[in-house]
């Protein structure tokens, strides 16, 4: 199966020391990623959920084998009691010192080691895939709030741009009005449109400061000033939505994402869970064995034989073979069965929501991509026109054919546009990506 981590940046290769700059400093995309998936503690939680797995299996594994006991005791009695030596009922002090050693394996009991064991094998594999589609998550999602600070560093870029055009206007608009070429009005005007810059660019920074404060918390960091990011260079061209359909996206994405493949595991898990339960009602055979000896401080006919003498001459070994054949168990085993029909019923509904839902996602996700290229090429067009248009009412207004108002109409469209053009543009990059991810491809910015 391929490693989907794999795919969302290849040739990304970070040293210890420049992981450790990177909390400090300015952040890459690839660094975001890494430290989102370092930090994790949704992820933290199903590692540790695999190693319990992993335990859960090497238990089951030895039920196979045979189980081996040893022990030993010392002590005295008082009183009427059988003297072990003589096998009379005496009264007296009897010290005696006993060791013994007991072994079981299961010879059959119903399939159900066996399957439990397979159960255990695909459980471990099902947490395994959940590990995976952790990161999966982790990583989009750290993508996600990553382009977001991007964009709204292009959105303060352009509300300061705003801002210095309109103070250069009205720097303009002052010397003209104190010449007496043009009415207060116009410089009036220009005033209240760079307030409303001001406003806007303050509006800016603080969407700014809350998109780093998402990436930060998200990459588990302390929020601090000096937190922010590299901003990549994020090119348009060349970005294309399969056209394929989402039919074809979705069968190459339930091919291989983890999520789907552990909701299928699932399955096959609830199913053994029936056989196991079955099993309950077939005969189960044991065999045993047991090794015993003692030593006591009595003597048979005056001399207390030597400890290990006495261990050997009073050496016992059995062996024995057990058969239980259940014959009514108050509806336990039943109950069993009925419990594990319905774990394997809730896992195919599982299975059928995971499958639905990843469809739901990629119909989702690719309407969502068509309608953002849509909206990117529109913007382009549309800034386009309005740089053409605002260049001419600019000439016009510098040489007085038309008002201040007029300006900054044709000057507020024109960044409005901008404003699109940068929203449809980021939108339309991460939802292509999204694309590339359910088919597979290498993510990169």
């Amino acid at each position: 199966m391929k490693n989907v981590l794999g795919f969302i940046f290849c040739a990304c290769c970070l040293s210890i020391e420049g992981f450790g700059q990177a909390t400090t400093g300015k952040l890459t995309l690839e660094q975001s990623v890494a430290i989102a998936l370092e930090n994790n503690l949704d992820l933290k939680r199903a590692e540790l959920n695999l190693l319990n797995a992993e335990a859960g299996l090497l238990e089951t594994q030895g039920q196979r084998l045979p189980s081996f006991s040893m022990g030993a005791s010392s002590g005295y009695r008082w009183g009427r009691s059988i003297n072990p030596v003589t096998n009379d009922f005496e009264t007296r002090r009897i010290g005696n010192v006993n060791i013994s050693g007991s072994s079981n394996v299961p010879l059959f009991a119903g399939g159900q080691i066996s399957n439990s064991i397979k159960q255990a094998e695909i459980n471990t594999k099902t947490s395994r895939l959940n590990v995976e589609a952790s990161r999966n998550d982790i990583s989009l999602n750290a993508i996600n709030l990553f382009i977001n600070v991007a964009f709204s560093k292009e959105q303060l870029n352009i509300a300061n741009s705003q801002l210095q055009t309109s103070r250069d206007q009205l720097e303009r608009t002052s010397r003209l009005v104190q010449a007496g070429s043009i009415p207060i009005a116009d410089q009036l005007d220009l005033q209240a449109q760079m307030a409303t810059n001001e406003l806007e660019v303050i509006n800016a920074e603080n969407n700014l400061r809350i998109a780093r404060l998402n990436l930060s918390q998200s990459l588990q960091l302390p929020f601090t000033d000096e937190f922010d990011i590299i901003v990549p260079e994020l090119e348009v061209e060349g970005l294309e939505i399969d056209n394929r359909g989402v039919e074809h996206i979705y069968s190459v994405a339930s091919g291989y994402l983890p999520q789907v493949e552990a909701a299928e595991l699932g399955v096959e898990a609830a199913e053994l869970g029936v056989r196991i339960a079955k099993g309950a009602f077939a005969p189960s055979l044991n065999l045993s064995a047991n090794v015993f000896s003692n030593y006591v401080d009595q003597a048979n006919f005056g001399t207390v034989d030597p400890i290990l003498s006495q261990f050997e001459n009073n050496l016992s070994q059995s062996a024995n073979v057990q058969l239980s054949i259940p014959v009514f168990s108050n509806f336990r085993n039943r109950a069993g069965i009925q419990r594990a029909r319905v774990q394997k019923r809730l896992s195919e509904i599982q299975e059928t929501e995971t499958k639905n839902l990843l469809r739901q996602e990629i119909e989702t996700a690719y309407t969502a991509a068509y309608a953002a290229k849509q909206s990117y090429r529109s913007s382009l067009l549309r800034v386009e026109a309005l740089q053409e248009a605002f260049r001419m009412a600019q000439q016009r207004f510098e040489v007085g054919a038309i008002n201040a108002v007029d300006f900054q109409v044709a000057q507020n469209n024109l960044f409005n546009a901008q404003a699109d053009l940068v929203t449809a543009k980021y939108e339309y990059v991460f939802r292509t990506k999204v694309l590339d991810f359910y088919l597979g491809n290498p993510l990169s910015l």
